[in-house]
């Protein structure tokens, strides 16, 4: 009973785990390795976290990434 609730749950939260397990990194790394600059100031991983993070939360919400 607990071990479907946690599959259930892990399930229900993949979205957001690829978003930051995956998505940020690659986001950081790219923008890094191209040379570009995080808008405002703020650090290219602080920008992967917000754009990956929004990405993965629309994903969850909507049932689709695109």
């Amino acid at each position: 009973m607990i071990l479907e609730k946690t599959l259930k749950a892990i399930v229900w939260l993949l979205p957001l785990i690829f978003a930051f397990a995956f998505l940020v990194p690659v986001i950081d790394q790219g923008m890094r390795a191209v040379g570009l600059g995080a808008p405002f100031g703020i650090s290219t991983l602080l920008f992967a976290l917000i754009l990956g993070g929004t990405w993965g939360l629309f994903a969850q919400v909507s049932g689709r990434w695109i």
